[in-house]
């Protein structure tokens, strides 16, 4: 399978910028990326805009969560040498946006796609829900949009195919992903930052149990291809699902959704799960990445 090496679209002064200003982040592991080496990457390199004399104070974190983040990053995770096939995925961790379930919904989701061959960024974005944070909705969405312009910046550097980067959400993270897939997200041609000139808009969007902010009524336009899953069960989250198909269907883009009988809410990628039909749905997300030529057969 061949892909368009990302850097002939864009000026020869942004690559070098790009490159040159990457960082200690992505310095730290080497040139050679593998399963074992994940890349932390900053979304700003001097920090949030309005907030840069926040980069710098520490996230708290413990057993599967995080929180206080003031400094909004990416988590590279890459499969085995030989095997990336040129897809990538932005995968926001739910948590009611008080905190991050950083490893059942953000380092177990990179697992598994990085087994498929797609390269798996886990986006650690700002939370406006929790005590006393300084942020609201929209520097979530900024932070949404943002990690997909900085994946598409790197998509030469990490052998990715600029028109195969999807979003995933969970929970709270759900909503940050339609709210992505669902913006604009054109670039401004006249930005100072390069990364800005960019386009957000994902080439395919997951949401699993989304909350209930992922629903815009009457979205008719700019929709990606998605897949949908959630447990008939879960009161908060199961509804959403549906409304978004019927959103789907009204335009005319192609969705898979699947609702299951049980599972409740927050059952991650299944692994805990004593019901085979939980345990086993990222079996079915795969035979979605597979049938829309995500994944290569």
């Amino acid at each position: 399978m061949t892909f368009r090496p990302y850097f002939k679209q864009i000026p020869l002064g942004i690559i070098l910028t790009f490159y040159f200003c990457a960082g200690p982040f992505l310095t730290m592991a080497g040139d050679n990326y593998g399963p074992g080496d994940p890349v932390i990457i900053p979304l700003w390199e001097e920090g949030a805009p309005g907030f840069e004399d926040k980069m710098d104070e520490k996230e708290e974190a413990k057993d599967y969560w995080v929180k206080n983040i003031h400094n909004p990053t990416l988590t590279a995770y890459f499969p085995e040498e030989g095997k990336a096939n040129g897809t990538a995925v932005v995968i926001c961790p739910g948590g009611g946006h008080r905190l991050l379930v950083i490893t059942a919904e953000g380092k177990d989701a990179a697992t598994f796609f990085t087994e498929q061959g797609i390269t798996a960024f886990v986006l650690k974005y700002r939370l406006f829900r929790e005590e006393n944070s300084p942020y609201t909705e929209s520097h979530a969405r900024q932070d949404g949009l943002r990690a997909l312009r900085k994946v598409r910046s790197l998509a030469g550097r990490f052998q990715i195919d600029p028109d195969r980067i999807g979003i995933m959400g969970f929970s709270a993270g759900g909503e940050l992903a339609a709210w992505t897939a669902f913006a604009d997200g054109s670039g401004d041609e006249m930005a100072k930052d390069p990364v800005d000139r960019l386009s957000a808009r994902p080439n395919f969007q997951i949401l699993i149990y989304p909350g209930p902010l992922a629903v815009e009524e009457a979205k008719t336009t700019n929709l990606p291809p998605a897949f949908m899953l959630a447990a008939n069960d879960d009161k908060c989250c199961s509804g959403p699902i549906l409304d978004l198909t019927r959103m789907y269907r009204t335009a005319g883009v192609p969705v898979e959704m699947h609702l299951y009988a049980r599972g409740d809410h927050a059952f991650n990628m299944g692994n805990r799960s004593e019901l085979q039909t939980i345990h086993s749905w990222p079996d079915r997300l795969r035979d979605w990445l597979l049938d829309n030529g995500w994944i290569p057969r």
